[in-house]
């Protein structure tokens, strides 16, 4: 069982930066591929990044790419989403996921929220015009 609590969601105005943090517990929590997921109110779900379980491979959304970096330190055990430029359409909630498929596999991630196995609570994030 994998634990995630993610942090750093707040108000930004347009243009600005913000780190969110997933901090990961439980045992094996460092050999899971992780992404990052977004809700909007009334919205579904939507894959937002995600990163191999030995951080070589990255992916993104078309809507992020360029603006966003997802990275990982597998010794604090965290996931990090790196947002700048941000726009008023980012607003919404941002979940950190684990896919546990990454066991056996260091390259591996995947976009699609069904293969994801465990979720954080979530945080809020608020992107003023």
């Amino acid at each position: 069982q994998v634990q995630l609590v993610e942090s750093g969601g707040g108000l930004v105005q347009a243009g600005g930066s913000l780190r969110l943090s997933c901090a990961a517990s439980g045992r094996g929590a460092s050999i899971y591929a992780m992404g990052w997921f977004r809700q909007a109110p009334g919205k579904d779900r939507d894959y937002v990044a995600a990163i191999s379980r030995n951080g070589r491979m990255t992916s993104y959304a078309g809507s992020v790419k360029g603006r966003f970096a997802i990275s990982r330190d597998n010794d604090k055990n965290t996931v990090y989403l790196q947002m700048n430029s941000l726009k008023p359409d980012d607003t919404a909630v941002y979940y950190c996921a684990a896919d546990r498929a990454a066991a056996n596999n260091g390259n591996y991630y995947s976009t699609s929220r069904l293969n994801y196995d465990y979720w954080g609570q979530g945080t809020q994030v608020t992107v003023s015009s």
